[in-house]
């Protein structure tokens, strides 16, 4: 019989990285950080005013964060339903103990996985994932999550409205697309 559960903190802390732990941000590191996450596409210049500093510094410390891992990327925010995919749900899964990585990079394969999580709790990971209707999310929750030997029981909560919150944590205002920025000069930076 499979082992059901156990500690996996030792597990979830070796997947947090081996690298140097990034430098200590200041306010005006924190300021940008706030922007970006509300406005992804800002410009060096307007980071820079925004923050009082320079484009350089704004440049500068930019760079700085990506290169310590605390950006790890820019990404637009996707209304799910208009995209297609007017099904979403959570996802509980319970896995048998020390599956972990073995589950996740299963997971990150999945069709319409949006984010995946190790948690404490009644249940060991938690699944989010978006589907173009509730037939495909049964299909992927029965055939391909189900069908996993690590997996050993699972809980579909369906998602009936979700709000993306900006990085104050108050909800997003429906923004219509900007077309995309021109190239700045060098001068600009």
């Amino acid at each position: 019989m499979r082992e059901r559960r156990g500690d996996m903190a030792a597990e979830q802390m070796a997947d947090a990285g081996g690298g140097p732990p990034a430098r200590p941000l200041d306010a005006i590191d924190r300021d940008i950080l706030r922007m970006l996450q509300t406005d992804g596409r800002a410009s060096i210049r307007s980071v820079a005013e925004r923050v009082h500093v320079s484009r350089a510094n704004a440049y500068a410390r930019i760079n700085r964060l990506i290169d310590d891992g605390v950006i790890r990327g820019f990404s637009a925010r996707v209304d799910h339903e208009r995209a297609g995919q007017g099904a979403s749900a959570y996802i509980t899964l319970k896995i048998v103990q020390n599956s972990w990585r073995t589950v996740r990079e299963r997971l990150q394969e999945l069709p319409g996985a949006a984010h995946i999580a190790l948690v404490s709790g009644d249940f060991d990971v938690l699944l989010l994932v978006h589907t173009a209707d509730n037939r495909a999310l049964r299909e992927l929750v029965l055939t391909k999550i189900q069908s996993m030997p690590e997996v050993l029981s699972t809980r579909t909560l369906l998602v009936f409205e979700e709000t993306d919150l900006d990085s104050a944590g108050s909800p997003q205002a429906p923004q219509s697309p900007q077309p995309p920025q021109s190239p700045q000069s060098p001068q600009e930076l």
